[in-house]
């Protein structure tokens, strides 16, 4: 090895930096700490903008393709594409919050003024007095079951506004929260307007700084990371749409209360893989129940069909095979980054791991085929030599 003064320096510089991440680890972590909650507008809006900008193209294959050549379609393209985008978007959101939030409202209304009578009628009957000892019927007479319900529902209504206050403070408190908020959004806008200069300054960069087999690859991981994402978002918002309709239409079939409000319900909660679909339906359960507990008993016989339909026939051909990755490795995956990072590592969990999945695959199979074709010359040698 030639050694010279850059190399020298290269090392040098190298053991000057190992020596300040060891003895000034702390402070570079909180300064570290500091830049990424400096820049969270940013990721935020880059979310938003990475979202909203699959709406966004879809719209723009509509939006007059026979008449690209007009100039005044041509400039309003993308203006036009992207407001529609934002606007399906918050109509999304507010439609499911509006079907949603008033039937949890009369749930607990219900569970507060009329549980209590009926848990006494079931006290009072025959049945229960001539089967259960007196000393039971006395402790249970005397349990002020409207008061423990209203305790129950204080306590529920006080989390809900401990964490609404939480996320009120979070969001718009001393300004900082509208501030992050507005300038996600328009840092998104921006992103959405100048996608297309941007990613041509980006591959500059990267044609001028870095050698052209890392340019490569960067950009393939980068083109198998955003397949996977998109038609990982795509195929989980339309399965979820399906269950959300399937169930609201049996649900109107077999008469189930609460049609709208569960399927909206359920829909939504599918966009969390597999489990997704139980939690809505855990709710669904609870506030049929208050009307009949036969037909939460028989909505939970159609969830189960329907669940088996969705796992067996839906999901399989809508998410599993646009992601290119077997169950086991979306169960793996789901159970790994609920594990680490909730509900957030429910979500990217499994596109990160298809993009893993489909980069190493690819690999694996280059491999595979350079080492037949070594290995296939590496038989003519010696078949030429044993001649």
């Amino acid at each position: 090895m030639k050694i010279n003064f850059k190399s020298c320096l290269k090392i040098a510089l190298s053991i000057f930096l190992l020596y300040l991440c060891i003895f000034y680890w702390k402070p570079l972590t909180g300064l570290l700490v500091k830049l990424i909650g400096a820049a969270t507008p940013m990721f935020i809006g880059l979310v938003i903008a990475y979202i909203v900008n699959i709406l966004m193209s879809f719209y723009e294959r509509y939006y007059f393709p026979k008449h690209i050549h007009v100039k005044a379609l041509s400039k309003s393209r993308r203006a036009v594409c992207m407001l529609l985008a934002f606007v399906t978007l918050c109509g999304v959101i507010a439609l499911i919050i509006g079907l949603v939030i008033p039937e949890l409202i009369s749930c607990v209304r219900f569970l507060v003024l009329e549980i209590p009578p009926i848990i006494e009628d079931i006290l009072n009957s025959d049945f229960v007095k001539e089967r259960l000892p007196e000393d039971w019927l006395q402790q249970l007479y005397s349990i002020d079951w409207k008061e423990h319900l209203q305790n129950i529902a204080g306590y529920v209504a006080t989390g809900i506004g401990e964490v609404t206050d939480i996320v009120f403070k979070a969001v718009s408190s001393v300004f900082s929260g509208l501030v992050t908020a507005f300038i996600s959004i328009i840092f998104a806008v921006y992103l959405l307007v100048d996608r297309d200069r941007l990613t041509a300054q980006i591959q500059r960069l990267m044609k001028c700084y870095l050698p052209r087999k890392i340019t490569a690859k960067a950009n393939y991981v980068g083109k198998v990371t955003n397949l996977c994402f998109k038609r990982y978002i795509v195929g989980q918002c339309t399965e979820a749409v399906i269950l959300g309709v399937l169930c609201t239409i049996g649900m109107w079939i077999f008469r189930f209360p609460y049609a709208a409000m569960v399927g909206a319900l359920i829909g939504f909660t599918a966009l969390i893989p597999i489990a997704g679909a139980y939690i809505g339906a855990a709710v669904g359960t609870v506030m049929i129940l208050t009307e009949s507990p036969i037909k939460a008993l028989l909505f939970i016989v159609f969830i189960v069909v329907l669940q088996q339909i969705e796992g067996n026939v839906i999901y399989p051909k809508v998410v599993g095979k646009s992601i290119g990755l077997p169950g086991l490795w979306v169960l793996a995956a789901i159970t790994v980054g609920g594990g680490l990072f909730g509900i957030l590592g429910m979500l990217i969990g499994v596109p990160i791991t298809a993009s893993l999945y489909r980069l190493l695959r690819h690999d694996l199979h280059a491999r595979e085929r350079l080492s037949k074709i070594d290995f296939d010359e590496g038989e003519e040698k010696a078949e030429g030599q044993a001649e």
